[in-house]
């Protein structure tokens, strides 16, 4: 965002309105994606040209119209304006992503963390990526590192349909293996203990995965990407909280670890956090599901 929308807009709508406005918006490829409220959806049509005026490589804008929700994490989208499509290539860290934002999950906020994970991925590591979406997180991994497998799984076919074009796209056959299901039972029938590396970006089933996370690590442990989402009011912390939530759920697992590393990924709402910990298990129990 070259300026925050607010700012852009204060220059042709009425002072008294611009508090209306959410002030940030996503750009996905050539698709901007933007909130409205009741009061501001009078002014969609403002809203649209002047993103598409500053970012001259839009051709689309959508308005997300619900929030991100069931087992597939869409969300509704209404055109706004520009060419009446939703599907796109989103080019990021050396990678290119063909995404349908209509039926398939994509934030492009992410972009720091997939990239931070990358460099931490270790020479012929396996990754076992849990909620692979259309391979983002996997393919920035392969572009990024030397590991040797990293199969990605996800329980929207669409999703996985676009993962398979992607890998095609960024000539990731045989490192990146998209797979289709549930990755409770998708571990449970081909991958387990055979992960150095687990991602669960999935804040809305994560604490429920994690067992499932665990018998993916070799048997002599690994790391696991945990990402949640938690409410903080003014003196609590965050990360804080999540790392509390997770210790005692490993521990109920028997599970020897530590947390070394937590952060902030991003705000998501008043006193609500995107959080993620990286977790070093240390032993893995066979019977921890």
């Amino acid at each position: 965002m070259k300026k925050h929308l607010k700012t852009l807009l204060s220059e042709v709508l009425p002072p008294e309105e611009i508090s209306h406005i959410y002030n940030s918006y996503d750009i996905v490829g050539d698709i901007a994606i933007i909130r409205l409220t009741e009061e501001s959806r009078k002014y969609s049509q403002i809203i649209a040209d002047t993103i598409m005026k500053v970012h001259k490589n839009v051709r689309t804008v959508l308005a997300q119209t619900s929030p991100v929700h069931g087992d597939y994490r869409l969300r509704k989208l209404e055109h706004i304006a520009g060419e009446k499509r939703t599907t796109t290539v989103h080019r990021e860290s050396g990678c290119l992503f063909l995404v349908d934002v209509d039926k398939c999950y994509f934030s492009p906020r992410l972009f720091y963390e997939r990239m931070r994970i990358a460099k931490l991925v270790r020479d012929g590591e396996t990754v076992v990526n849990m909620f692979a979406g259309v391979g983002c997180f996997s393919l920035v991994i392969a572009k990024h590192s030397n590991a040797a497998k990293i199969y990605s799984i996800d329980i929207n076919p669409i999703a996985v349909q676009y993962m398979r074009e992607n890998v095609k796209l960024n000539r990731a056959f045989g490192r990146v293996i998209p797979i289709k299901g549930d990755a409770k039972e998708i571990i449970l029938k081909m991958l387990h203990g055979v992960a150095d590396r687990v991602l669960m970006p999935l804040p809305e089933k994560a604490l429920e995965y994690m067992p499932y996370a665990l018998l993916a690590l070799k048997e002599g442990g690994g790391w696991i990407h945990y990402y949640d989402f938690e409410h903080a009011s003014k003196g609590e912390n965050a990360v804080e909280k999540v790392k509390l939530k997770v210790a005692q759920r490993l521990k109920s697992l028997g599970v020897r670890f530590e947390i070394p590393f937590g952060r902030i990924v991003r705000t998501t709402g008043p006193n609500w956090y995107q959080i993620v910990l990286d977790i070093k298990a240390y032993s893995v129990l066979p019977h921890v599901v």
